[in-house]
């Protein structure tokens, strides 16, 4: 029963924190925004989501660890739960160390007056966060795969 429960608070989880990736890189591309428009965008998103999201993603780091503890006389399983765990700090590596120093920066701009360089800062910001998205897809298909391993050994053993 504990299997279950941390397999699904996992995949839950960790549904919700790559698929706010997601969303951000399908609905919040800021390359065709204006200085103001971007400034006043990520500003909004920082305060929404700087709290949020390394928490949620700090539990889906913790759950996975427990979901490969609890698979590891599965070789399969293992492997793949421990993939996805490198995948989801890697991501979290990213936000922290690249992300979250622009945010730091872009959260006390004005909108009405940009700084020179707020082109650069919004591109390497953007980059990181398509190179997070990615890993962070990865890591949660890799869970998938790590559940529905579970789920066909389970079925054998019946």
């Amino acid at each position: 029963m504990t299997r279950r429960i941390v397999s699904f608070a996992n995949l839950l989880l960790a549904a919700l924190l790559i698929g706010t990736m997601f969303g951000i890189w399908l609905g919040y591309n800021p390359m065709e925004l204006s200085a103001g428009a971007y400034i006043e965008q990520q500003q909004h998103a920082i305060r929404a989501l700087n709290v949020v999201m390394p928490v949620l993603g700090a539990l889906v780091a913790l759950l996975t660890l427990a979901s490969a503890l609890l698979a590891r006389r599965s070789r399969t399983q293992f492997a793949l739960f421990v993939g996805a765990l490198i995948c989801f700090v890697a991501a979290g590596v990213v936000t922290r160390f690249l992300n979250q120093p622009i945010n730091a920066v872009v959260i006390v701009w004005s909108a009405l007056a940009p700084p020179a360089n707020w082109i650069e800062l919004r591109d390497a910001w953007w980059q990181w966060h398509m190179l997070r998205t990615v890993i962070g897809i990865v890591g949660l298909s890799l869970l998938i795969a790590a559940n529905l391993a579970s789920n066909a050994r389970d079925l054998r053993t019946r």
